[in-house]
């Protein structure tokens, strides 16, 4: 039988993700995939200047972000997005739910729950490297995409 948890953020560790450049960020994973099946959630910290996972959208999941302290810069279809502490984001499937937020502070770190859903398998496809990401419990990776 599956269980509730309880966990406090000050005790979870980070988990600091380097995508080049310089650029950091951590994540602290809420959720524990072998009891939350259909659903994530992780406090995402964010440095100055830095941004988190880069430009991307899901073909399964979607997303919400909830900004707890902070302020940055949402690269959206819709163009660049000024967000700040107390503001949620909700990003659908497809392309119309691309999304990258970045810290534009210089000072102060960006700090946002990230809830989103869980299934199976999942594609990320990022636009401006032409890649796609593929998660799943067996497979992680990050590939370029087939030309069509």
């Amino acid at each position: 039988m599956k269980e509730f948890q309880v966990k406090n953020i000050n005790n979870i560790e980070a988990q600091v993700t380097n995508r080049g450049g310089g650029n950091e960020f951590a994540v602290k994973q809420i959720s524990d995939p072998a009891v939350m099946q259909k659903c994530s959630a992780a406090f995402v910290e964010v440095k100055p200047g830095d941004f988190a996972y880069g430009y991307h959208y899901h073909e399964t999941v979607e997303e919400i972000f909830y900004i707890i302290s902070g302020e940055g810069t949402l690269r959206s279809i819709k163009g660049d997005i000024p967000v700040k502490a107390g503001d949620a984001i909700s990003f659908p499937t497809g392309e119309g739910g691309v999304h990258v937020l970045r810290n534009t502070s210089a000072t102060e770190k960006l700090v946002y729950l990230d809830f989103g859903t869980r299934g199976e398998c999942e594609i990320a496809h990022l636009p401006d490297t032409k890649q796609i990401m593929v998660i799943s419990k067996e497979v992680f990776g990050i590939f370029d995409k087939p030309e069509k």
